[in-house]
């Protein structure tokens, strides 16, 4: 996914061009997955980002064009375009690697999954938290990661792996993000 706007983000470039350690962070996510046990990659982009569909142009993967009516609405475009189930991945993970995806993978079964973190441990890093949910106890955030399934069910799968509770939307979390790097 990577076709949102990054106002909050406040960079001269589209969100998905913005550079960790002067790497685009779309191309360090485009890493990460072909580096993973997923087959193919959809670049979901839109209206906003017509810089990130002319770099994404060059990479061997398929590019859906979302109308940009904001994620929820272009992830449902998206995924109305795919096979099930389907992997997705937010291009605002820079920290992001092939390994975290798989640890993923191996906890999947047939139903849909929803990766968080703790919001203690992004305060702990310093990162913001912007959409949060009480489960089972817990103040848990997205980390942006969703596999989508065939069944009905949902899972919540919890992790503590730092790299998946940096999601660079202000200035703040791309310094975070530099200083793992």
């Amino acid at each position: 996914m990577c076709g949102g706007k990054g106002t909050r983000l406040d960079a001269s470039v589209e969100k998905p061009m913005f550079e960790i350690d002067g790497v685009p962070m779309a191309d360090r996510v485009c890493t990460a997955v072909a580096e993973s046990r997923i087959d193919d990659i959809h670049a979901v982009v839109s209206p906003h980002t017509p810089e990130t569909r002319r770099h994404l142009d060059s990479r061997s993967l398929s590019i859906i064009d979302a109308p940009g009516d904001g994620y929820v609405e272009d992830l449902s475009y998206a995924l109305e375009r795919v096979e099930l189930p389907i992997f997705t991945v937010v291009s605002d993970l820079p920290l992001l690697s092939g390994e975290c995806l798989d640890r993923v993978l191996s906890v999947h079964d047939r139903d849909s999954l929803t990766v968080c973190a703790p919001v203690a441990l992004k305060q702990q890093l310093g990162v913001g938290t912007d959409t949060t949910f009480e489960h089972d106890g817990r103040e848990l955030a997205p980390t942006g990661l969703n596999i989508v399934g065939n069944g009905d069910a949902e899972t919540t799968y919890i992790t503590y792996d730092a790299r998946l509770a940096v999601n660079v939307n202000r200035q703040i979390d791309a310094a975070v993000a530099e200083a793992f790097i």
